[in-house]
């Protein structure tokens, strides 16, 4: 399986919740074939209970955009009283 690079950053004005398990992103055949490399920067509401409640793609080319969306719904962060945002940056590259 073709993956991409994987940055997670987190803005400070959101939650520091530790990610509990990460699977890592897939780099798509498209984007493959079209030597695609970007970053997709994406708003994950997490649940209390650590799953992803909702995402929002805040930036990146719309092929890259959606692997990321698929990888960080499969995400958990450590449980919490509340919601957090939570804001990641997925970076892809071919696989060398």
């Amino acid at each position: 399986m073709l993956t991409g690079a994987l940055t997670v950053a987190q803005n400070d004005s959101t939650s520091k919740r530790k990610i509990l398990s990460r699977t890592p992103a897939s780099y798509p055949a498209l984007a493959r074939s079209m030597a695609l490399v970007g970053v997709v920067r994406v708003d994950a509401v997490v649940a209390a209970n650590g799953s992803v409640k909702t995402l929002d793609i805040k930036g990146g080319h719309p092929v890259l955009a959606q692997a990321a969306a698929n990888t960080v719904r499969q995400w958990r962060w450590e449980p919490a009283s509340r919601e957090s945002h939570e804001l990641i940056e997925i970076r892809f590259a071919p696989p060398e």
